[in-house]
């Protein structure tokens, strides 16, 4: 009998034990930076709800991240690692595409509430674009130095497409669609359908 009424007491005072626990104060508690860094940043113990931003450089869902992947990818078409280079565009394309698409979706939800904030979005999300544009260009270059112009020809038309024909990057698409033989027609410089009306 007093083994049955010993029990009860001893589960009570470990809850007590625990419940005091969870009560104190987090004065040392840490936590960990974004994508697994082995930094680690204390939480202010005067204001621990208060989330501030990082600057997301060590995440690879940022502006950084993606340009640190075609800073690796122009080192290894520096040595001839097309293969590496290819890995790496791929990846930054994807995460400026990502970051383009968060951005607009961020620029429809604050449109018609604050302005200030969506304009600021709607600006970010042209530039990601432009950078995934700019990765998606120099993975067609890589293609077209491994001799792979079947996986080039698609990248330059979706350059084209999301550039416009008339725009620097959208120009250099078209003449490597043209050098590669899959348009018969320059495009500019007496080849503009526009300027041969005039």
């Amino acid at each position: 009998m007093k083994f049955a009424a010993t029990v009860p007491n001893i589960c009570l005072s470990l809850l007590s034990v625990i419940a005091s626990f969870s009560l104190l104060s987090p004065v040392h508690a840490q936590v960990k930076l974004p994508s697994g860094s082995t930094q680690v940043q204390p939480i202010d113990p005067n204001d621990p709800n208060t989330l501030r931003p990082t600057g997301q450089t060590a995440s690879v869902l940022s502006l950084e991240g993606g340009k640190r992947l075609m800073s690796e990818a122009s080192n290894a078409v520096a040595s001839q690692n097309y293969s590496l280079a290819a890995d790496k565009l791929k990846e930054a394309r994807l995460v400026f595409n990502q970051l383009s698409n968060f951005y607009q979706q961020l620029n429809s939800s604050f449109a018609g509430i604050d302005n200030r904030l969506a304009d600021s979005q709607r600006k970010k999300a042209l530039s990601t674009a432009q950078m995934r544009d700019e990765a998606t260009y120099q993975l067609a270059l890589v293609h077209r130095a491994q001799n792979k112009p079947e996986l080039a020809v698609p990248l330059l038309v979706q350059i084209i497409k999301s550039q416009n024909p008339t725009r620097d990057l959208g120009k250099k698409a078209y003449q490597q669609l043209f050098e590669l033989g899959f348009v018969d027609s320059p495009f500019g410089k007496g080849g503009n359908a526009s300027s041969s009306r005039k």
